[in-house]
């Protein structure tokens, strides 16, 4: 049994991935590193079998035909044997002392039969050509150091918001909230981190800047036009997230509040780059967006709705959409994301 699995979904990774794996195995034979080789093309799946050979207590490969990004963590979560569950995009890395410090709490938790349902970490936007890099902090949110429960978590700040690249996951709740994640889907990494919400109870923050999620490749995924091109699949996790949780059955208040705000964030991206796309059809399929929630959950669409951003992606006219442009760009600059 190891303490922390961690998955490395590849996909035409050779580039790049020896820079996240070798970033991992500080954690020596207290974890499993996953590689899970999605249908590459080219020299990652010798690479990872090299690793394999290497490194045979600690890495595992399981190549797969390509099912995407959600098929890759689904596929890692089968074959995961850690008590906690990580996942490290193949272009990202993390910074090893905080990383140290990470499993060392991991480890405590399980010698004192703590229970951590959610651990929490800094994440550092790695963007090219930016020399002052932003780190996402929670530490004006969730006191750290300690296990605490969402009734002493504060209010989530614009702009903050638990990514991916900030959580590690109990993986048994994982496994009891029977996450699977759509194959051949885009972005689904807030499925990810939403869907298991509901069965957290007990969360842990480890303020150290673990995560370095890079950004500056023109193919990824985050790059703003490719979101456009993929604008379908932003909203086919945009419904997923609210119709697979009832958010207005959640009991406790902070945690309820927590997830409309993710939720709504979520669905003002999908508006803004609807947008920012500029063409009737486009529009026509935020106005659908919107109706489609009203119809869901007419409670939480008017709670959306009437909120600050809700009213900005919704503005009339073409004047009305060029001030909510204006107002997303002064956001990504403000908080540094893509």
């Amino acid at each position: 049994m190891k303490l922390l699995s961690i998955i490395v979904p590849c996909y035409n990774s050779a580039e790049y991935m020896n820079k996240c794996i070798d970033s991992l195995l500080i954690g020596s034979e207290s974890i499993e590193i996953i590689i899970v080789n999605d249908g590459s093309k080219d020299g990652t799946g010798a690479i990872s079998d090299e690793y394999v050979l290497r490194y045979p207590n600690i890495i595992k490969v399981v190549h797969q035909k390509n099912g995407g990004h959600g098929e890759a963590i689904n596929t890692g979560l089968l074959h995961a044997t850690g008590d906690y569950f990580k996942v490290v995009d193949s272009d990202d890395w993390v910074d090893e002392s905080a990383f140290i410090s990470v499993l060392e709490v991991l480890k405590e938790s399980l010698e004192e039969d703590v229970r951590i349902d959610m651990l929490l970490s800094n994440f550092t936007y790695e963007k090219t050509g930016v020399k002052n890099k932003t780190v996402m902090k929670y530490t004006d949110t969730i006191p750290e150091g300690r296990v605490l429960t969402w009734d002493e978590i504060g209010n989530f700040k614009l702009g903050k918001y638990i990514l991916m690249h900030s959580v590690i996951y109990r993986t048994q709740l994982l496994r009891d909230c029977d996450l699977k994640l759509p194959k051949h889907t885009f972005y689904v990494d807030n499925l990810f981190v939403y869907l298991p919400l509901p069965h957290v109870e007990y969360i842990y923050y480890k303020n150290v800047d673990l995560y370095r999620y890079y950004i500056g490749r023109d193919d990824q995924s985050v790059n703003e036009k490719i979101m456009i091109s993929r604008i379908d699949q932003q909203i086919k996790v945009n419904k997923l997230m609210m119709n697979q949780i009832n958010i207005s059955k959640i009991s406790n208040k902070n945690k309820r509040r927590y997830m409309l705000k993710y939720l709504e964030i979520i669905t003002v991206v999908s508006s803004i780059l609807l947008i920012k796309s500029g063409t009737s059809n486009e529009l026509q399929k935020k106005n659908e967006l919107w109706r489609y929630i009203k119809e869901t959950d007419s409670r939480i669409y008017y709670q959306m709705r009437i909120g600050l951003l809700g009213l900005m992606v919704n503005l009339p006219s073409y004047i009305g959409r060029k001030i909510s442009l204006t107002m997303y760009r002064v956001s990504q600059s403000m908080f540094g994301f893509n």
